[in-house]
Formats: structure tokens, C-alpha cells, sequence
């Protein structure tokens, strides 16, 4: 059986032994980088690898770009592999921020091609309710060769963002806190603020209070509703780079709403850019 959108941690135990699955640790702190790594040696899934989002699952940073730009699918594919993830291989997302970083590299797999990927509902928290085990040693992984091709039509750039609001051809869901969207604070990039046009849609509205994803049905209801009578095919889902975006999108996917697209500069690129128009409020 193939999981393309969410695996529970009761069936994930059940795979532990089973060579067909790799997991892969995927936690991240945007304020301190080294976090993630230092907590996936202090205890983690048993087997898991682990992914950086700086290093592993984003490419270089320019002037210009956003803070966690695409990867060149080359480099991304050279990754995968020596994680030990191959076209065969059922991969399993985690982290312990709702899904935050783990949808993260559920995206990149789909944009190359891979379906069978999952993130791990409810994330460590829920591993660690259920009293399930961790492992402390770091998992050395045999190497696989991965073969993808990027589809370029599941994300955008900014002149394609602006276009298509210019003509009224899509719907904008930005994943950022309200604070952020509204411009009332402004941690991380260089102007508070929102594209003109966005919506609003905190990727936390994705999850109930026991940061388990919503049912699909529920899913469905609120992503319709957000989507103000656009087709699923005309959302494009951003954030402040990128990376929670990718929360909504898979959201949408358990929804039964396919289709949307990642601005994966997203408001950390926009923002850079002084020609670029920036709204204020909600």
C-alpha cells in the first residue's frame, strides 16, 4: 500500500523493520539552524535519517532570492539518494512543528515525480504519546540512486504571481501567522506585509488541537470556502519562503483539492524586491 498524503503512527510502527520505508527527521529551527540536527542526535524515530532544510532541502541563497529557495533538482536528487531514497521507497516526513518542516520535503518529492510520501500526522508529539520508542544513535544509510524530473508547472515565480493577480486567474494563500501577513511584526525579511491580493490562511487553521491534520471533510470545507470560488488549480500557496506553504498544500491534497502551486520565494523574496507593491492590515 502506497501513502501519498499522511501515514499515523500506529501504522508507521508496524514498518519499522520493513526496508521499503525510509524516515526522515525533518526538524528545523528558523532561529537557531544547528536545532534540528542537535535534536534528532539526542533522540529520534528508530531508523530515521535526517534532512537540513538549509542544506538538504533548499539551495544556495542569492541577493535576491527568498530564504530558502528551490534546490536545482540535480542537487535535490543527489540527496535523496544518499538518504536512501529511491522511486521504490515509501517515504515518511516528520519533525515536532505540526508538519511544518516535514510537508517541506513532502513537496519536493512530488515535484520530482515521487508520490509515495507521507508525512507522519501529528509528528513526534504524537509518536511520543502513543510511548512509542526513540533511537540516539545517528542512522547511517546504504545510498540509492534516485531518478525524478521537476515539474515546472507546480510552483511560480513572482512576475508569474503578479501577472496572474493582475488578471484575476488565481487565489493566494499566505501561511504566515496573521500578525505577520498584517505587517504588524516582521521578524525574518526586509518589510512587514502581504502581496496585495493574498489571503490569509495560517497553516495552523490546517490542524485540530491535537495537531493532528483535520479530517478531509473538514479540509474540505474550510479550503473551499478559502478559495473563493477559484478552482483548486488556481491556488498558489505561499509563506514567508516557501516552507509552510507546503502545509497547505498538502492540506489541500488530503482534501481532495489537487492542483495548487508553491510561490516558493514567497514573502521573503517579494519583499526584497523594491518595485514590488506590499499591502498593510488585514
Amino acid at each position: 500500500m502506497s501513502y501519498e498524503t499522511l501515514v499515523d503512527v500506529t501504522t508507521l510502527k508496524g514498518h519499522l523493520a520493513d526496508p521499503a520505508f525510509r524516515i526522515v527527521d525533518c526538524r528545523f529551527e528558523l532561529g537557531n539552524p544547528d536545532a534540528g540536527r542537535a535534536l534528532y542526535l539526542s533522540g529520534h524515530l528508530p531508523g530515521a535519517a535526517y534532512a537540513h532544510l538549509d542544506e538538504d532541502l533548499s539551495g544556495p541563497r542569492t541577493p535576491w532570492s527568498g530564504r530558502h529557495p528551490l534546490p536545482e533538482p540535480e542537487e535535490l536528487i543527489a540527496t535523496l539518494g544518499r538518504l536512501g531514497i529511491d522511486e521504490s521507497t515509501q517515504v515518511v516526513a516528520y519533525d515536532e512543528s505540526n508538519g511544518a518542516y516535514a510537508a517541506r520535503l513532502w513537496w519536493l518529492l512530488r515535484w520530482l515525480g515521487h508520490r509515495r510520501v507521507a508525512v507522519l500526522d501529528g509528528g513526534l508529539a504524537a509518536w511520543r504519546a502513543a510511548g512509542l520508542p526513540l533511537s540516539t544513535p545517528p542512522v547511517t544509510v546504504a545510498a540509492r540512486r534516485f531518478r525524478g524530473q521537476a515539474d515546472a508547472a507546480m510552483h511560480v515565480s513572482g512576475d508569474d504571481l503578479a501577472r496572474l493577480l493582475e488578471r484575476d486567474e488565481c487565489v493566494v494563500l499566505d501561511a504566515r501567522a496573521p500578525e505577520r501577513y498584517e505587517g504588524r511584526i516582521e521578524p525574518l525579511d526586509p518589510q512587514a506585509g502581504h502581496v496585495p491580493g493574498a489571503h490569509n490562511h495560517h497553516f495552523a487553521r490546517n490542524l485540530g488541537a491535537d495537531g493532528r491534520y483535520l479530517t478531509p471533510d473538514a479540509l474540505a470545507a474550510l479550503l473551499t470556502r478559502q478559495l473563493r470560488g477559484h478552482p483548486p488549480g488556481e491556488a498558489i500557496c505561499m509563506c514567508g519562503s516557501g516552507v509552510t506553504a507546503c502545509h497547505t498544500l498538502l492540506a489541500l491534497e488530503i482534501a481532495g483539492l489537487p492542483g495548487a502551486k508553491l510561490y516558493a520565494g514567497s514573502w521573503s523574496e517579494w519583499s526584497r524586491d523594491p518595485g514590488r507593491p506590499v499591502a498593510i492590515g488585514p
